[in-house]
C-alpha cells in the first residue's frame, strides 16, 4: 500500500519472499525509485506500524473479494474461495489484499521497517530488500 501511495496506482506486486526478519518484494515500476521516495515509503510503513493496526482475515468468494476492494496481483488465476487480509479498520483500512499469509494479528508487533536496497528485477520491475528491527 505504501509503494502505491508514493509511486502510483500502477504498482502491483510481482512476487515476494518474506520472513519474520526480512523481505524481498518485487513490483511493477518503470524507473529507479529515488532515495527520497524510498524514505517516504519507510515513513508511511513505520507510521502505520506505530498505530498498531489490527490485521483481520476473511475467506470469501474471489468475486466478492474484488468487489470489497481487495487487491489481487500476479496476473494469476485465483480459486473460487480466497483469503483476504485487511490491515486496519475494515471501513477505513490501510491495506486490503488477497494473500496466502501468514500475517501478524496486529502490525504494532513488527518493530521498525527499513529498506536496505532497491534494484532492477527485470524489464518494468523493481525489487526492494528490507528488514524489521
Amino acid at each position: 500500500a505504501a509503494l502505491r501511495k508514493v509511486l502510483g496506482d500502477h504498482v502491483q506486486q510481482g512476487g515476494s519472499n518474506i520472513t519474520s526478519e526480512r523481505l524481498r518484494f518485487d513490483f511493477s515500476h518503470q524507473e529507479k525509485v529515488s532515495e527520497t521516495q524510498l524514505k517516504e515509503v519507510e515513513k508511511i510503513v513505520n507510521d502505520q506500524i506505530k498505530l498498531s493496526l489490527p490485521v483481520s482475515v476473511e475467506s470469501m468468494k474471489f468475486i466478492d473479494a474484488q468487489k470489497s476492494g481487495a487487491l489481487a496481483f500476479f496476473g494469476a488465476k485465483y480459486p473460487e474461495i480466497v483469503t483476504v487480509y485487511t490491515v486496519g479498520n475494515p471501513k477505513g483500512y490501510f491495506s486490503k489484499e488477497i494473500c496466502t499469509g501468514p500475517h501478524v494479528e496486529n502490525i504494532g508487533k513488527l518493530g521498525s521497517f527499513e529498506i536496505l536496497k532497491e534494484e532492477s528485477a527485470g524489464s518494468g520491475k523493481r525489487r526492494i530488500y528490507a528488514i524489521l528491527k
